[in-house]
């Protein structure tokens, strides 16, 4: 056993998202392609005779929400670890959150894949590839590709991950977290469900974006980006709608909102670019954060 585990996992980002209409078992068939981008969540494992759960968070980042208790999604991961080993998964576990909470950036997932990672190394339990996917899916749809990262294909429920060519372009973002709370995933997809009654039942499909990242062209990208959540997310919450107009006309080649939002994401053309639109932005009195990718999924950055 070492003295401490700290694993870091990425935000995602959404590059495609089509949603069929729901399953008998109410959820909806997706089919969407996602790519990681450098804001992190730190998941710091330590050797405890009991467990605890704490939390730090960056200064844009508005914690109060999350659960330290039992319903936290670092907490299911412990346990499911437990299960699976049949021993008790004990550690003081910190998380330190850069990602946006309920944002639509599948922060919960990133603390969930590196706390899978973390609780693994620290306690020396040599779980298989194999079974920490199959957790993984089992805690969320997005927990697989956090652990993964780069650019994947997502189909199911999002939670089977095939790996996609990275390729050599990197892709630059602004990140616009949203001030005025987030928006609820389930209430999202209620929205999109009465706005889309007859939606079909096979999702649209992402062969546009698949193939700007082959060809690593970001202008082909910008014009292929899609996400059916975002008329439903933008009809929520207007103010989503007019970020984006602004982002576009400060030179963005295309907005977005990221998932089930209320994030807003802009695709740059560069470095330069990205920065110059953040400048603006932040004048307009809004957090936003410069980021790349795709990066690594969840990794150890310190211990075993």
């Amino acid at each position: 056993m070492t003295d401490r585990v700290t694993v870091r996992a990425p935000a995602k980002i959404n590059l495609h998202l089509g949603v069929g209409g729901p399953r008998d078992d109410g959820f909806h068939p997706l089919e969407t392609v996602y790519t990681s981008v450098g804001l992190y969540d730190d998941v710091v494992a330590t050797p405890a005779t009991a467990w605890s759960l704490s939390l730090d968070a960056a200064a844009y980042v508005d914690a109060d929400g999350v659960p330290l208790d039992d319903s936290n999604i670092v907490a299911a991961a412990a346990r499911a670890l437990a299960d699976l080993h049949g021993r008790d998964v004990v550690a003081a576990v910190r998380i330190v959150k850069g990602i946006p909470v309920a944002g639509g950036l599948a922060g919960g997932s990133a603390d969930a894949a590196a706390a899978l990672v973390a609780l693994d190394r620290l306690l020396d339990l040599q779980t298989s590839d194999d079974d920490l996917l199959r957790i993984a899916a089992d805690l969320g749809s997005d927990v697989p590709f956090a652990l993964h990262g780069g650019h994947a294909l997502g189909t199911g429920r999002g939670e089977v991950v095939e790996p996609l060519p990275a390729g050599d372009a990197v892709l630059w973002w602004v990140v616009v977290p949203s001030t005025s709370g987030g928006l609820s995933t389930p209430a999202v997809y209620r929205h999109y469900d009465g706005l889309a009654p007859a939606a079909s039942p096979v999702p649209a499909p992402a062969t546009a974006v698949v193939e700007a990242l082959a060809a690593g062209d970001v202008h082909a990208l910008a014009e292929a980006l899609h996400n059916d959540l975002q008329a439903p997310a933008v009809d929520l919450r207007p103010d989503l709608g007019e970020l984006i107009a602004l982002g576009e006309a400060s030179g963005a080649l295309r907005g977005l909102v990221s998932g089930s939002g209320p994030t807003v994401v802009f695709l740059c053309a560069g470095p330069d670019e990205a920065r110059a639109l953040a400048g603006v932005l932040q004048e307009d009195g809004r957090s936003a954060l410069v980021a790349n990718g795709p990066v690594a999924g969840a990794h150890v950055v310190h211990g075993i």
